[in-house]
């Protein structure tokens, strides 16, 4: 069973998978994929997102993104992106699409 999980500090929402460690802070849709989106404090490792990648359990997730501390990345299906280029999300799934 999946639920959205509330934090505590206020009305922020965020995807937990019950009785699993496997959580995720956003989703975004392109026509053809399911992407997930995790927000880090530096360029860590993501292990939610890589497991939702590599999962046959969700055909539609073939890559994710990852806002970081940090520089422009792709490794393992995961593009990394500095925090400040959050705005750019939206046009680049759309370039990506085509």
């Amino acid at each position: 069973m999946y639920s959205f999980q509330r934090v505590s500090s206020g009305k922020l929402y965020y995807y937990k998978r019950e009785n699993s460690t496997l959580e995720e802070d956003f989703f975004l849709r392109t026509r053809d994929s399911l992407v997930p989106v995790e927000v880090k404090a530096s360029n860590n490792k993501s292990k939610s997102l890589s497991t939702l990648i590599g999962s046959e359990k969700y055909p539609d997730i073939r890559f994710g993104i990852k806002l970081i501390n940090g520089n422009i990345g792709f490794v393992n299906n995961i593009y990394s992106f500095p925090h400040f280029c959050a705005f750019l999300l939206k046009p680049f799934l759309r370039d990506m699409d085509r």
